[in-house]
């Protein structure tokens, strides 16, 4: 059972225009990336491809800030909740 259907056209380039209602649902913007998997029973799953980010300075800024937040430095004023998110965040690739 589906929570959204959509229909898109495929142009003469083989290109398609995410429908916003998915763009919404995948929380994705311009520039962002999704990853198409085929199924056996030819169903497509439509979704984020979350990558590591491939700008080294922002990747080793982003660094600093997981090794500070997992030193507990910078998030005193924080909401507990924020900072655990952020915690569990930083432990991601992505």
């Amino acid at each position: 059972m589906s929570i959204v259907r959509e229909v898109a056209t495929v142009t003469a380039k083989g290109r398609i225009t995410l429908p916003k209602s998915i763009r919404r649902a995948l929380g994705v913007n311009v520039g962002a990336r999704v990853a198409f998997e085929l199924h056996e029973d030819g169903q497509v799953v439509v979704s984020r491809a979350d990558a590591e980010h491939e700008d080294p300075a922002i990747g080793a800024f982003l660094d600093l800030l997981a090794a500070d937040i997992r030193a507990g430095r910078h998030v005193r004023a924080m909401p507990a909740d924020l900072a655990r998110d952020m915690l569990e965040h930083a432990e991601r690739e992505a």
